[in-house]
């Protein structure tokens, strides 16, 4: 193993061991920008970290997206790098990302056979949709002038380093929905007497699932799923009050709002049927991730330049991703390069086991800069 890649190992690793949670990344930030300091890469701070590396006269930026933020999960591996936050964990592989991006800028500083500018983008929150927005807030696609914007994630189950995307939608939206349902409790020997909450509930998520099944086209890719389902009922105390709460998954704008029309129609009646009130809200946090066709070939060239296995227009994920915030503002393209395909490196995104393949760190970095000679490709007149 090389120097360059056993720094990238031992990187990554005091990453996962101090993992943050959004907007909370205080130490990984300090780690990114001493990092990029000490490469002689001009650095800013702000919501994230942004490093800026220009070569040449050329003016065309590229930005490269690394998510920094970790997720609030208990780890259960038995590696000798777990986190030693309580309750916070990388399960995510955003501390492989970082280290990726960052193993480019060391190699794009040394190297430097490109014309134009890099901008490295380290986010925070991107788990909670709100770092992307908060970057894009302070200006930074405007201040640094980007082109084109580039994010990778990790993919386990995949082979390892294959590098697939798709042109159009490549990531669904995410939707929070809370219904919270007002009736009258009482006691559970007479509910004839009031109009108690957990019945109507209960009728409620099987109703939702007529979206999908009845109300929507067989394609359209939605997933509605309820996940919490709360009232204020006790062992003998119909409850006069329950609250349902889940996500929608969509892959068009329209089927976003489709479903929520469909869920306030059902509400509606069931509340009239009932006898009860039935609150809807309903609220986006990530909206569909777009790619675009001339940095989507770019990134399957960069694939095939960087010797990895290319998969091009896979199907679109059913997960969701808040770099849609960079590609509605500047065409880009996120993909996805696997992390392997078997043990550990099978664990799913967001187990408590999963870890980060560190085979897949040099592999990142040198797809990485691939993209750059291709996007900012050295100018034969430039000496």
């Amino acid at each position: 193993m090389s120097d360059f890649v056993e720094n990238l190992v031992a990187l990554r690793h005091d990453l996962h061991r101090h993992p943050e949670l959004g907007f909370q990344e205080h130490r990984t930030k300090q780690v990114v920008a001493k990092r990029l300091r000490a490469l002689g890469i001009e650095v800013h701070e702000g919501a994230g970290v942004v490093g800026v590396l220009r070569r040449g006269a050329g003016n065309r930026a590229i930005g490269l997206r690394a998510d920094m933020d970790a997720l609030a999960i208990s780890e259960t591996s038995t590696h000798d790098y777990v986190s030693t936050a309580p309750g916070v964990m990388h399960a995510c592989g955003h501390d492989g990302h970082t280290t990726m991006l960052l193993g480019a800028a060391e190699r794009l500083t040394r190297e430097g056979d490109f014309d134009g500018t890099v901008v490295f983008l380290f986010q925070p929150d991107e788990e909670h949709g709100g770092g992307a927005r908060a970057m894009i807030d302070e200006g930074v696609l405007q201040r640094f002038e980007v082109d084109e914007v580039y994010a990778i994630h990790n993919l386990p189950g995949a082979p390892l380093g294959q590098v697939s995307s798709r042109t159009g939608m490549i990531c669904s939206s995410e939707s929070l929905f809370t219904f919270t349902i007002d009736g009258r409790g009482g006691h559970s020997s007479m509910p004839h007497v009031g109009a108690e909450a957990l019945t109507v509930g209960a009728e409620l998520v099987l109703a939702l699932q007529t979206i999908v099944s009845r109300k929507l086209p067989p394609d359209a890719g939605v997933v509605v799923s309820p996940t919490e389902f709360t009232t204020n009922g006790q062992r003998n105390v119909l409850p006069g009050q329950a609250v349902i709460k889940g996500d929608v998954r969509a892959r068009a704008p329209e089927q976003r709002a489709a479903v929520e029309g469909f869920m306030r129609q059902i509400a509606a009646g069931l509340a009239t049927a009932h006898g009860v009130s039935i609150d809807v809200a309903f609220q986006t946090d990530f909206v569909e991730t777009f790619n675009a066709e001339t940095p989507t070939e770019a990134v399957y060239r960069a694939g095939v330049a960087a010797r990895c296995d290319v998969w091009r227009e896979r199907p679109a994920m059913s997960f969701s991703e808040d770099f849609a915030q960079f590609t509605a503002a500047v065409p880009g393209c996120f993909l996805l390069m696997g992390n392997g395909e078997e043990g550990a490196n099978g664990q799913p995104l967001h187990s408590s086991d999963y870890d980060f393949n560190d085979a897949l760190l040099p592999i990142g970095a040198e797809f990485w800069v691939q993209l750059v000679r291709d996007r900012l490709p050295h100018r034969k007149d430039a000496g």
